[in-house]
């Protein structure tokens, strides 16, 4: 493990915005209300993901008054790395702490809080995950602080949930991780960190904006994958977003009654509500969805699951991703055997299901899914 220095090139940001929020357009309105050309927002924005610059006095084609206009009224990173980890299999993971949520937290007795309450002033934490492999290197994003989902084989929802990420704050972890030495560009998201990326809707589909864009990131749009434990409601409202990204719904039990004793969000949707959403998105956008399915060992994995997940996939031609539960201290769950895995794999494929045996990566620095937290660990 390696500890990064907490201070940033800008300190102090909380009465300015970051430049990470905006895109082309709205950044030009800006700086032309200030009295600066136009061109100025491509110039910004060129420095930051072009160049990786983030010290306005770096940024050498705009002029001293320029910069100095600029620096009072925008900021670039807002958060502080506070622990930096690698592990064994190089996936590095950082911890993230924000001075103030920077979007509002959901009220008190909203279906956002249900998880277990909100989190306290010192949880202004997230983790992100970077997981290279030899023809890509994927940014494990979140984007809420904690998660209102409360999956019982979860780190990321114990305490449950802060606020919500702004979209700004979401696309500074991938930049983060791409300006770590030696990893370059990040060339495919995954909404899988802390949070329901659907239940910050706004922020998430902002922040991919951003992401896509030429003058962004350039991360292609099936690059890019949004995974929800279910909110049918907000599926099919990204049926009609405009940039075509992969969809993951987080199944984990292919029964309602199995699926609601794990998962506490199972009591608004069933699996039927589910899948139709899920069927609506193929037929609108034409493609296929992943099912996500973590594979806890003598609960989910046994052959009557296989046969009904096998059922409810060739149902809607999606994929299946299989997941091994990852260890979190304090939660009565068991890592499966490889025998039992492979098991619900061949299960699967005799069905003619399209699934793969996702790898557990970065374990020992608690980076695999599920492991995330929004507090730092002593």
């Amino acid at each position: 493990m390696s500890e990064i220095p907490r201070g940033d090139a800008n300190a102090n940001t909380s009465d300015r915005t970051s430049l990470f929020e905006f895109d082309l357009d709205s950044l030009g309105q800006e700086v032309t209300a200030m009295g600066l050309p136009r061109r100025t927002a491509g110039q910004l924005l060129k420095w930051i993901y072009e160049k990786g610059v983030t010290d306005f006095e770096k940024m050498t084609d705009l002029s001293k008054d320029a910069r100095a206009q600029i620096a009072a009224r925008f900021c670039t990173l807002q958060g502080a790395v506070v622990r930096h980890q690698v592990a064994s299999d190089d996936t590095q993971k950082l911890l993230i702490e924000w001075a103030d949520l920077g979007a509002e937290a959901p009220p008190e007795g909203s279906v956002m809080r249900l998880a277990g309450g909100a989190g306290t002033a010192t949880e202004r934490q997230t983790e992100t995950v970077l997981i290279p492999t030899d023809d890509r290197k994927t940014a494990c994003v979140s984007s809420q602080v904690g998660c209102p989902v409360g999956c019982k084989f979860c780190a990321s929802g114990i305490g449950g949930l802060d606020g919500n990420l702004t979209a700004g704050r979401i696309v500074e972890q991938v930049w983060r991780l791409g300006r770590l030495e030696g990893v370059g560009r990040v060339s495919n998201v995954v909404f899988m960190g802390m949070g329901e990326p659907l239940a910050n809707f706004n922020n998430v589909t902002q922040a991919i904006r951003i992401m896509n864009a030429e003058w962004g990131l350039g991360i292609g749009a099936r690059k890019i994958t949004v995974s929800t434990v279910g909110l049918p409601p907000a599926i099919r409202k990204l049926c009609a977003f405009e940039i075509p990204v992969t969809l993951a719904l987080s199944l984990h039990a292919p029964f309602d009654e199995l699926r609601r004793k794990i998962i506490p969000w199972a009591e608004y949707s069933t699996i039927d509500e589910l899948l139709d959403a899920c069927q609506e998105w193929f037929v609108k956008t034409g493609r296929e969805i992943t099912l996500e399915y973590i594979l806890l060992g003598g609960v989910n994995d046994r052959r009557e699951h296989a046969e009904e997940l096998a059922r409810l996939a060739r149902s809607m031609r999606a994929n299946v991703n299989l997941i091994r539960y990852n260890e979190v201290d304090g939660v009565p769950f068991a890592r499966p055997t490889s025998g039992d895995v492979h098991a619900f794999q061949e299960v699967l494929r005799a069905k003619h299901v399209n699934v793969h045996i996702r790898a557990s990566r970065g374990r020992d620095i608690a980076a695999a899914c599920g492991q995330l937290r929004h507090e730092a660990r002593v």
